[in-house]
């Protein structure tokens, strides 16, 4: 079965509180699970009394089961149907090694079960539990009610967004970006740390545009490959104006960029686009860029690594496509709408009406017939999560802003990759971004995955983290 995710589960006990307690959180537990497609990793019923957890014997048990399938487990279940033990729970973790995020939840009491025999004191014990994590430096989330029942809807939307969590920060600890070509000289603001990347196991594969536009320019019009890949675009947006002989530029530098990526197995990319591409090879690669995020293989303009980075960290949150834009113009006297702009490298889920054309302010110094390539269309009214990782050379840190808006359907009379985004307090967010040395750059995703970002990156990676509210 292809499973949504794969979670270890740890359900707490306390010899002096019903044993069914436990009997039935498991029960609830696997229920849960298999509504919504998650694979358990769990102790049974005979590996320990009922499947819980207490003793040490129990923790070791538990851990040695979690480190079998340290390949699989995404993430870890504390389930506490009564008070549980603190340290049994917190020792399980510690000896499984995993460094997985880590959900606690708790049962919540009746008001008429509140008797010796029935009552849970799972509020008081969650505390305990989360006492103990912080002495032993495991990093944890938190339910948004304090005693929530596993089979509450709210829950089961909770632990979808903790799926959501896991997959960020399982893909952010391992990311392969390829950054192609120079960062365009008079574009400081996409300057970045390759060593402060490194040290959060990003890595960043590097290879000169000149390497990928030989290897471009020496394919030929018959070669099967780039006829297949003339295909691939005509079946991904409509050519417009677009001529035959820039068609086929496109389709050459697509196969070459898509052998790269496999080469050196990519999870993004950055690419030199502004102005060395046209001039030198003839054509613009956004086509290329909006294919490749459109399938989940995020690629960014102007040699953007962290942008592109970002749009990675949005797509794992959301499961979803994400965009690199400009903050670019003011919307009339609306303080809180701008205008989002880009030549024409957006995915094509932001662009219904998307158009193959040709990108008229970089025309104006290279020649508009060299600027093909480029995508023109509108984004219609969406969600919005928006945001930026950068590096902090002078701090030694990664550090985000991230916030939550919606995009509209004002009219917006203009060329390229267009949309308007309506922001609570943007005024105070533009402060808050060149107060703090950010990109002109940031991206967007049509999404409402602001909390799962902001675990994600600021709780379980620890990277500076600015939630933007109104």
């Amino acid at each position: 079965m292809n499973y949504k995710a794969t979670l270890g589960v740890i359900i707490g006990n306390r010899d002096f509180f019903p044993d069914r307690l436990v009997s039935e959180a498991r029960i609830d537990i696997l229920k849960l699970f298999s509504e919504l497609n998650i694979k358990p990793i769990i102790l049974n019923e005979g590996d320990s009394k009922l499947g819980g957890v207490e003793t040490f014997r129990e923790a070791q048990s538990c851990s040695a089961l979690f480190r079998q399938h340290r390949d699989e487990i995404a993430g870890i279940l504390v389930v506490l149907p009564n008070f549980g033990d603190e340290l049994g729970v917190a020792e399980t973790i510690k000896l499984a090694g995993l460094d997985v995020p880590v959900l606690v939840q708790a049962y919540p009491d009746d008001l008429d079960k509140l008797d010796v025999a029935r009552r849970r004191d799972s509020w008081c014990g969650k505390i305990s539990v989360c006492n103990n994590f912080y002495q032993f430096g495991i990093k944890y989330t938190l339910t948004s009610q304090h005693v929530i029942h596993p089979l509450q809807e709210e829950f089961k939307k909770e632990l979808n967004d903790f799926i959501s969590v896991c997959r960020v920060v399982k893909g952010m600890r391992d990311v392969r970006i390829g950054a192609i070509g120079a960062r365009p000289g008079a574009f400081n603001t996409v300057r970045y740390s390759e060593k402060i990347l490194q040290r959060a196991g990003i890595s960043v594969t590097t290879a000169d545009l000149y390497e990928i536009l030989g290897r471009a320019s020496r394919l030929s019009a018959a070669d099967p490959e780039v006829l297949a890949h003339i295909q691939k675009i005509d079946a991904y947006a409509k050519r417009g104006a677009t001529p035959d002989e820039a068609m086929l530029q496109i389709a050459k530098l697509d196969v070459v960029l898509n052998q790269f990526v496999d080469e050196h197995a990519l999870d993004c990319t950055a690419i030199q686009c502004w102005t060395s591409l046209q001039q030198n090879y003839g054509c613009n690669v956004c086509t290329s860029m909006s294919i490749m995020s459109e399938n989940m293989l995020p690629s960014a303009c102007e040699v953007d690594v962290t942008g592109t980075l970002t749009m990675y960290a949005m797509q794992l949150a959301s499961g979803s496509p994400s965009a690199l834009v400009d903050w670019n113009n003011n919307y009339a006297e609306d303080p809180n709408k701008c205008v989002l702009f880009h030549c024409g490298n957006w995915a094509k889920s932001f662009l219904p009406d998307v158009e193959i054309s040709n990108a008229p302010i970089l025309g104006t110094t290279v020649g508009v017939e060299n600027t093909y390539g480029a995508l023109a269309g509108r984004t219609p009214a969406m969600p919005l999560t928006y945001g930026r990782i950068s590096t902090d050379d002078p701090k030694g840190i990664i550090k985000v802003y991230m916030g939550e808006g919606v995009l509209t359907d004002d009219p917006l009379n203009t060329f390229g990759n267009r949309a308007v985004a309506e922001i609570p307090n943007l005024q105070g967010l533009m402060n808050y971004v060149c107060r703090n040395g950010f990109e002109h750059h940031v991206v967007m995703n049509a999404s409402k995955t602001l909390g799962i970002l902001k675990e994600a990156l600021g709780n379980y990676l620890g990277w500076e983290f600015y939630e933007h509210k109104a």
